[in-house]
């Protein structure tokens, strides 16, 4: 799976506060680093250079399949439309997911989304942000 420099760093605090409640204290760059080895690079330099060094224009294409957190949840998809924004660097996608998404986190109301449209940037993510500050919708580009 790829994934985006803020997908890494997400992981890299996770373990980071996982391991420091089994008693073990790593300090944020060790966790961006054992991360970055786990993905298969090197070390976080070389992660964070194969995620941040895009080439301009669409993050995505029409017809590929991507994966991400849409609303906080995981999700694979594919990309049914896309298109450049006037503003630059930004491009409205629309997704067909695999899987529907229940949009609504009340336990006793559902509202499952099959397609999902948002403006996302070059990175992939939303600049709008859930109650909890992440993107609402982020795919994992990288």
């Amino acid at each position: 799976m790829k994934h985006t420099i803020e997908n890494l760093k997400d992981q890299a605090r996770r373990l980071r506060n996982a391991m420091a409640q089994s008693g073990e204290t790593v300090s944020h760059s060790q966790s961006l680093e054992l991360v970055a080895r786990q993905h298969g690079f090197r070390d976080w330099n070389t992660a964070h250079a194969a995620c941040g060094n895009r080439q301009a224009g669409p993050p995505v294409h029409v017809g590929q399949i991507v994966g991400g957190s849409y609303l906080g949840q995981p999700f694979t998809a594919e990309v049914i439309g896309i298109n450049a924004q006037a503003a630059h660097g930004r491009y409205r996608v629309e997704l067909d997911l695999a899987e529907p998404v229940d949009v609504v986190t009340f336990d006793s109301f559902s509202n499952f989304r099959r397609r999902v449209q948002a403006t996302i940037n070059r990175n992939g993510s939303t600049t709008e942000k859930t109650s909890n500050g992440k993107p609402q919708l982020a795919l994992d580009l990288c």
